[in-house]
């Protein structure tokens, strides 16, 4: 469960984008993040409820640039 998705976090990782999954803790179904940490999709691992400050801080970010 949660291949396909992670195949697609994994072809976004290996163009250079910044990727991450839900932690176990907060995920209800835990299948596309396992996955995804499996592959080595993943560069960071967040709980749920810092998913929109995570979001937020890097188009700020790029938006500075």
């Amino acid at each position: 469960m949660g291949s396909d998705g992670a195949k697609g976090l994994l072809a976004l990782r290996q163009a250079n984008s910044v990727t991450f999954v839900q932690n176990e803790k907060s995920a209800i179904v835990y299948g596309m993040p396992k996955e995804g940490l499996k592959l080595g999709a993943a560069e960071y691992e967040i709980d749920l409820s810092a998913v929109a400050n995570v979001i937020v801080g890097d188009a700020t970010a790029a938006v500075k640039l």
